[in-house]
């Protein structure tokens, strides 16, 4: 009986047909108006070749000299840290990590990637490599950022100056387009506080979801960012259909999506695959699982990469701490869950979006997620700017600490992977 339902879920080639119809048709207006935004930018080939011109480590720097940025001083420093080794290798974090003891390792293809969030100003990188230098400790793999990217822009080369700090680390990152629920496109919204909820959606109504893809653009050609954090259907769909016609761009799907169940994971995964290139790849990277998914599910979602052959290529970002405010109720602490699951998933990354629980609550000015929306200005003007860098670090030693527990249960850990070889 089951044999027989199963067929009936067999999608037939004429629909298949009518689709492809429909997304090729000259009358497709939604289609026009998408490929009127890529036209306005230059063209497939003539955006993917200012997008690596831009990118490139010494064009950044180029101008970062030209604006007189007191961050390329930083730059060298950091570069210079590098060449020095400075860094604590992996063999020596490692060993200090097991401390004598001798687990059965995991194979290399069970690497947890060390995933920090939200990297919203430049100094505090530094702060966190010289932290870092100190004390032995890995630096991340993986960047998240969060902060206005306009402001980022035109704040001393911030904007650039982590887009070269990314290449002198070894680490992979995100931005985080402008184009969303906190800039007033979602009329319903009352600011970044009324986000939390989901009832309204994050936000890029109507016309919005082309705003993102013509900004996005702008970024990838002038800056060289090539991977965004990704909030809304629509924008997962314009994602795909930019990658298919040849742009070179990656994206991650944000936490806000809501993939809470391994059935959204299924949607999700079998779009990718539907609307991959001819050689298999997909422009999305990674994703976010919603706070509330169990090991049963991040397993779940597992097969499914596996079946569609996205084991590789697409990273199951989950979060390990959080913000002790304005997102999850604390105390919230997936760690050991992790180390468990991390045996049976590859392609996991661990994201420490707040401190450990314990240090959190004791904090003068714990983490909150709400200020990740606060402009530049409103958090120099209220004096928050060394409580938040203080929540990032210790978002920091809350990775390290996953790293060590990880690490003491055999299993591997991608760290930057040019300060730690």
């Amino acid at each position: 009986m089951t044999g027989k339902l199963r067929k009936k879920l067999n999608i037939p080639a004429d629909r298949l047909k009518a689709i492809n119809q429909y997304l090729t048709s000259p009358d497709n207006t939604l289609i026009d108006r998408f490929l009127a935004v890529v036209e306005k930018h230059g063209g497939v080939e003539a955006i993917n070749e200012k997008a690596a011109e831009s990118g490139k480590l010494k064009n950044l720097l180029r101008r970062l000299a030209e604006a007189n940025s007191p961050y390329l001083k930083d730059l060298e420093w950091l570069a210079e840290q590098r060449e020095k080794g400075a860094f604590v290798s992996m063999q020596e974090f490692r060993e200090a990590a097991l401390a004598g003891a001798k687990p059965k390792n995991a194979s290399r293809s069970f690497a947890v990637t060390l995933e920090i969030s939200a990297l919203n100003f430049f100094p505090w990188l530094i702060a966190e490599a010289k932290r870092a230098i100190e004390k032995r400790e890995l630096m991340p793999g993986r960047y998240i950022r969060v902060r206005s990217m306009k402001e980022s822009s035109e704040d001393q080369g911030d904007l650039l100056a982590v887009a070269a700090a990314m290449r002198i680390v070894g680490a992979s990152y995100v931005e985080t387009l402008d184009t969303k629920g906190t800039d007033g496109s979602n009329v319903h919204l009352g600011g970044p506080e009324t986000i939390t909820g989901y009832f309204g959606g994050v936000g890029q109504p109507n016309e919005y979801a082309l705003k993102w893809v013509d900004e996005f653009l702008y970024y990838y050609t002038n800056y060289g960012t090539h991977q965004v954090l990704n909030i809304n259907p629509g924008t997962v769909f314009l994602g795909y259909m930019l990658h298919k016609i040849g742009i070179d761009n990656e994206f991650k799907i944000s936490v806000f999506m809501g993939n809470d169940n391994p059935y959204a994971v299924m949607w999700t995964l079998l779009a990718a695959k539907l609307f991959s290139r001819e050689d298999g790849t997909t422009p999305l990277i990674g994703f976010n699982f919603s706070n509330s998914v169990n090991n049963e599910t991040i397993e779940l979602c597992a097969e499914v990469r596996g079946a569609l052959d996205f084991d590789s290529v697409v990273r199951f970002e989950h979060h390990i701490t959080e913000t002790w405010k304005g997102i999850v109720r604390q105390p919230y602490d997936r760690r050991d869950e992790l180390v468990e699951v991390a045996r049976k998933v590859k392609n996991i990354s661990a994201k420490h979006e707040g401190g450990d629980t314990e240090v959190e609550e004791k904090l003068e000015h714990p983490s909150n997620i709400l200020e990740y929306f606060l402009p530049k200005k409103e958090i120099e003007a209220q004096g928050l700017m060394p409580f938040l860098e203080r929540n990032y670090i210790e978002k920091h030693a809350a990775l390290n600490r996953t790293a060590r527990a990880l690490l003491k249960n055999g299993i591997p850990v991608v760290a930057a992977k040019h300060f730690h070889k």
